[in-house]
């Protein structure tokens, strides 16, 4: 699955390179200071690769892995309007198009997911334990691993993004066009786990680097408010993540873990020039 994903990573991200368009004589600046801005907020729901959680535990002679763990995510839709909107899986994104023609823009993302392990499922659990060399199957529970990223995964990204026109009205009142975008950021999870009975100090923390690729609809109302249904792929390493390792008041054990993770988008944003009208693509 973890191979599926990083190939599909892969023609995405070719596929993110425009097809040759007819030669334009004209002469346009690559980076203009009056291009188009936009931001967005929105909500999503992740789908996960089975993943491998190795375990470092030096103080307790420990280091294990436990193997083909599967995940799931916790949207929080079913209470939106009753909670604080970060509380859900949330994400938002900053962009600007500095192209004249408003075809290639940067963006700034960043991505709130929740990964949780799945209980009373099997595992294999191989390596050292206390000292002990063990290769034995285990049932998840919280006697054994309770393991979430609950309050996030947390994928921040920057991203490089091309503009694919589609459609716009002579006025520029309404304007439908897809956006692809390629990028790469840190992790910043929040971890937090029981490892045979002892939980670790859960905080935030930096744990590693994820490469996405993302391709979206956008539909644009009136020059400033759109709406935008995206599908993202993500592949995500972590390490350093500090566990219990013996410790009662410091997290002296670490961890690390990859996956892949399909993501579903719903955003809705606003836009305008920084200045006065940019180029020949002067909607969007």
């Amino acid at each position: 699955m973890k191979k599926l994903l990083l190939l599909l990573l892969a023609i995405c991200a070719f596929s993110a390179v425009p097809v040759a368009q007819k030669a334009d004589t004209t002469k346009h600046k690559k980076i203009i200071s009056n291009g188009r801005f936009y931001g967005s907020w929105g909500y999503n729901h992740d789908v996960y690769t089975h993943s491998n959680i190795t375990i470092d535990q030096p103080q307790l002679n420990s280091n294990f892995t436990y193997e083909n763990l599967s995940a799931h995510d916790r949207v929080g839709w079913n209470n939106l309007f009753q909670v604080q909107p970060t509380i859900p899986q949330y994400n938002y994104r900053i962009g600007y198009f500095f192209d004249e023609k408003q075809l290639w823009g940067i963006e700034i993302s960043f991505d709130h997911t929740k990964y949780v392990v799945y209980q009373g499922n099997t595992a294999q659990v191989k390596g050292t334990l206390n000292g002990r060399n063990v290769d034995t199957t285990i049932v998840v529970d919280n006697a054994t691993l309770y393991w979430q990223l609950n309050n996030g995964a947390n994928w921040f990204d920057l991203n490089i993004t091309r503009k694919l026109p589609i459609y716009s009205t002579s006025d520029n009142k309404f304007v439908l066009y897809g956006l692809v975008k390629l990028g790469t950021g840190p992790n910043v999870p929040h971890v937090s786990d029981e490892l045979f009975g002892h939980w670790n100090i859960g905080h935030f923390q930096y744990g590693g680097w994820n490469v996405g690729t993302e391709a979206l609809l956008r539909a644009t109302f009136f020059q400033y408010a759109y709406v935008e249904f995206s599908n993202k792929l993500v592949y995500a390493w972590y390490y350093g993540l500090q566990v219990y390792g013996g410790s009662a008041t410091v997290n002296n054990g670490w961890a690390e873990q990859n996956f892949g993770a399909y993501e579903w988008i719903a955003n809705i944003g606003f836009t305008f020039h920084l200045g006065k009208t940019a180029g020949t693509n002067t909607a969007r």
